[in-house]
């Protein structure tokens, strides 16, 4: 499953796309280590104790569930009738299952070749989502086949078996019918054995109108009148391979699709809103492309006939890797040739990438228990990256994971709030708590290290053999591990251990010392806090994969070692005096590296002169501002370093330049000298703006254009006067359909009109939004509405965000881009959210959208009462699945607060001497 708000891609879409990434993805922020105590007084330092939580009882499990499903799409119920053949182990006079938010009317026990045995009671234990169905007699040990007849809800809940809006061409709202079951959902659409250990396979027969598009898994075997109605069809699908229930997909609605066959001979279609079949032809071009790579990789065959990648209108994941049938809210699937940005391509080629990895792994072979969710997802969230850059290498889209999701983990992994990539889950509602960050993105970046550290060989090997003695079965993580140490020899659990069963990475101090013609580093490794130094008793250590390389071949690894003590001291043989030295080639370790002065001072020409690689530039700064966030070094340090990216071609650094100078700006709102930093901002953009100008220059391509968005967004928002002056003139000719806008540029020029425009600006917006055919557009205009900066229209886009015109799971982004785009406007966000909480809270049910939703709002306070202020809040309005994600935004808002205290007046300083003596290029 991709999130949608989490995902690394659309993340950093934001930089440009609207409001300042801070809020959204800038999991902020650092504090001194003397502040220790104010969590614990604030009582942020622990989780809550977890619900008591039983798993289903082993005495009956199904081996195959024949199910027919009815809804009617006018009055929003379903009628379900389910004969599952079942196998009681042990006898019994009670069968457990999950259900939830449905109605058994009759159920009943078969044994084979016996009388039929009627459930006389059903004990609904609505708490734990289970009913009980108690028997007469007692079930004994052999097969049989339980019947139930159920009714059930079309729910708007965006989970389970629900309803989903849409327009037809001629302007008539209709409903279609979707599923979204993972994490734990299908017991809102049957009763069943919803975890998922407990396989079967699966006869799904729809009943449907005869004008309506019917899918399943499976590819349709029968199709025919039904008996009572002949408007209405049944339409029957082969049956599955054994899978999990959070795995089955069914929907019912108007679609058009495109088809093609990939090589190895797999029917892919992509399914469409009505008379958009040509926005689904992208897709179904990297799908194609995907499946054989995927074959490849694992050698092992996609194990199903066909695949369907279908667009739904009100979806609240990203998208979701329903085996045989994946689900994508539109904008993760439709591209427009004309209307879709550059971004957005991409954004649908990773997510494309992500969903058809899970067919093998996740589908084929899947977790044991939530526990290893971090595996499926993990994997998934590095491997689309690896496909991606097979189907389009021009993307350098390794240089972009750096920025997306290796920075992004870290962000989040240096609070104390944070917690292992391996989480023992218990009750459902703290499965929602790990769909994050840490699973995906730390999950995807250990996952990186350990493929370097391997070699690409011998981790294929590895994956062939874990698929190949896993299929159709459950597996955890050490599982994973011990196939990869047979292909590799290599201690990898012993080393993967200390990545996934502990909280946080290693900060690697450096200092190096000239022997003769060799050079000598000594190394020592401490956990990495975003509050400072470490100060606890006994530290964590890891055993780190370290690569090293030198000026004499900046993108080859001198020497590579394993780390697996606290302090180490290596030889560099026949290395230069006037040579420099770096650690972690590629940005692959998960750690952090602070070197001595003097190393630092020998690295930092290269980036001037771009010697040092793309990845490792980008890296160098990273590094350097998370130090200054921590109040290891000083913030000016690190402005200083950035005015030396004067020269810097890659989009990738400049993305990363861009969100780290957001988070300050961000900071810095709290200040009177905001004005200065956007002076910054202005100066060290406006160089590259100059160079690129605002149309595409024969040649350019792909990052081209991903950098000119970036950098006009960000030099409009700074209020840089040349271009607010043509983002003005453009958006008037675009509005008046004189020279329509390129995709590209629509965000930094909506963005930049809305945040020094007036009420006219944003009616004129909203009016291009309710004209807006495409989904994308309309999310592009949703995510830069925020940016207003007056308090009366800041109040019109907060009560638009509830609005019809906007789709639940889109309100999010509407609220986190009013909280992103200014002081005001996060004040103004955060009391929305407590004035509208009942309504939003029930709108997104303890689903991930309500983190996403309290971390966009909150997390760019930076005053110690903010936080007290927040955690009252939840502690009398319950978030059971946010409980993780409102620890993490107090401790974030403190860690604010402390780095405003602590760099302010200093920063203040510096902005001010720099205005007095610009710097000379």
């Amino acid at each position: 499953m991709w999130l949608a708000a989490a995902a690394p891609s659309l993340a950093r879409r934001l930089l440009f796309l609207g409001p300042p990434p801070p809020p959204l993805l800038l999991l902020l922020l650092s504090r001194s280590s003397r502040r220790r105590h104010r969590l614990h007084s604030l009582g942020l330092a622990a989780m809550p104790e977890k619900r008591p939580f039983e798993r289903l009882p082993a005495d009956v499990s199904p081996i195959n569930y024949s199910l027919c499903l009815k809804p009617d799409l006018l009055d929003f119920t379903f009628e379900g009738k389910l004969e599952a053949s079942a196998q009681v182990r042990q006898a019994t006079n009670q069968i457990v299952m999950n259900c939830a938010d449905i109605d058994i009317i009759t159920a009943s026990y078969v044994p084979e070749g016996d009388e039929e045995i009627h459930a006389t009671g059903f004990n609904y234990q609505n708490e734990d989502e289970k009913v009980t169905l108690s028997f007469p007699s007692t079930l004994q040990p052999g097969t049989g086949t339980l019947k139930i007849d159920f009714v059930g809800e079309l729910n708007d809940k965006m989970k389970g078996f629900y309803r989903s809006k849409y327009t037809t061409p001629s302007g008539e709202v209709r409903y279609a019918a979707v599923t979204q079951f993972e994490a734990t959902d299908a017991r809102r659409a049957f009763p069943c054995w919803d975890e998922p250990a407990i396989k079967a396979t699966f006869d799904i027969s729809l009943v449907v109108p005869k004008d309506r598009v019917a899918l399943s898994n499976m590819n349709v075997i029968d199709r025919k009148p039904y008996p009572d109605d002949e408007n209405v069809v049944e339409v029957k699908f082969a049956r599955t391979p054994v899978m999990s229930t959070y795995l089955v997909a069914f929907v019912v609605g108007e679609y058009d699709f495109v088809e093609t066959r990939s090589k190895d001979g797999v029917c892919v279609r992509v399914y469409t809103p009505v008379g958009k079949a040509e926005q689904g032809k992208f897709a179904l071009e990297v799908a194609a492309k995907t499946l054989p790579f995927y074959k490849d990789y694992f050698n092992v065959p996609y194990p199903l006939p066909k695949i369907d990648l279908i667009a739904i209108a009100d979806f609240a994941a990203g998208a979701m890797e329903n085996w045989g049938l994946v689900t994508y809210r539109e904008t993760a699937l439709l591209i427009d040739p004309k209307n879709s940005c550059s971004s957005s391509r991409q954004w649908v080629a990773l997510v494309v990438g992500h969903e058809l990895a899970h067919q093998w792994f996740g589908n084929l072979v899947t977790m044991e228990w939530w526990t290893h969710l971090w595996l499926n997802e993990g994997f998934a969230s590095w491997i689309e990256y690896l496909c991606v850059d097979h189907c389009f290498p021009e993307y350098d889209i390794w240089t972009q994971f750096v920025s997306a999701d290796y920075t992004r983990a870290q962000e989040l992994d240096a609070l104390d709030n944070s917690h292992p990539i391996e989480v023992s889950v218990g009750h459902p509602s703290e499965v929602d708590e790990i769909f994050d960050a840490i699973s995906y993105s730390k999950g995807a970046s250990v996952i990186r290290m350990l493929h370097d550290y391997v070699g690409d060989k011998d981790f294929k090997k590895g994956m062939n053999m874990y698929l190949t003695k896993f299929q159709q079965k459950n597996a955890a993580t050490e599982d994973l591990w011990e196939s990869l140490e047979n292909a590799s020899g290599k201690p990898i659990a012993a080393v993967m251990n200390t990545w996934t069963k502990q909280m946080g990475f290693p900060l690697i101090y450096v200092e190096a010392e000239q022997v003769e013609d060799d050079r000598l580093l000594r190394l020592s490794q401490k956990k990495f806090c975003a509050s400072g130094p470490y100060v606890g008793e006994e530290c964590p250590q890891w055993m780190v994969p370290i690569t090293i390389s030198t000026s004499e071949d900046s993108s080859h690894a001198k020497m590579k070692i394993l780390m697996d003590k606290p302090e180490m001291n290596i030889i560099l043989k026949d290395v230069k005096p006037d040579q420099w030295v770096k650690l972690n080639l590629g940005t692959v370790g998960f750690y952090r590296t602070q070197y001595s002065s003097a190393m630092l001072e020998s690295l930092l020409p290269g980036i001037r002169d771009l010697s040092l690689p793309p990845v490792d530039r980008l890296g160098l700064q990273n590094d350097l501002f998370s130090l200054a966030r921590a109040g290891i070094i000083s913030t000016v340090e690190v402005l200083k370093v950035m005015e030396a990216f004067v020269n810097e071609p890659n989009y990738t650094v400049w993305s990363d330049l861009s969100c780290n100078l957001g988070i300050l700006s961000t900071l810095l709102s709290h200040t009177d000298f905001y004005e200065e930093i956007q002076e910054f901002v202005k100066d060290v953009f406006s160089p590259i703006g100059e160079r690129l100008g605002w149309d595409p220059k024969p040649g350019e391509g792909h990052l081209d254009a991903l950098l000119r968005g970036l950098v006009l967004g960000k030099l409009g928002k700074a209020g840089h006067k040349a271009t607010l002056e043509e983002a003005r003139r453009r958006f008037k000719d675009h509005v008046e359909g004189k020279q329509i806008l390129s995709a590209d540029l629509r965000s930094p020029v909506y963005l930049t009109v809305l945040k020094h425009g007036d009420g006219t600006t944003l009616d004129i917006m909203l009016k291009l939004h309710k004209q807006a055919d495409m989904q994308e557009e309309k999310n592009r205009i949703e995510r830069v509405l925020g940016a207003t900066l007056s308090p009366e229209l800041i109040q019109k886009v907060l009560t638009f965000a509830l609005s019809e015109e906007v789709r639940p799971q889109d309100t999010v982004s509407v609220i986190g881009g009013v909280a992103g785009g200014s002081k005001h406007g996060r004040k103004a966000a955060w009391k929305f959210i407590k004035d509208n909480w009942e309504e939003l809270y029930n709108r997104y049910q303890g689903g991930f959208l309500i983190s996403r939703l309290i971390k966009l709002s909150v997390e760019g306070f930076a005053v110690d009462k903010m936080a007290a202020e927040v955690k009252a809040f939840f502690e009398s309005h319950p978030a059971p699945s946010a409980e993780r994600t409102i620890q993490q935004c107090c401790e974030n808002i403190l860690l604010n607060a402390a780095w405003l205290k602590r760099d302010a007046e200093s920063i203040h300083q510096y902005l001010l001497q720099r205005k007095a003596s610009p710097p000379t290029a």
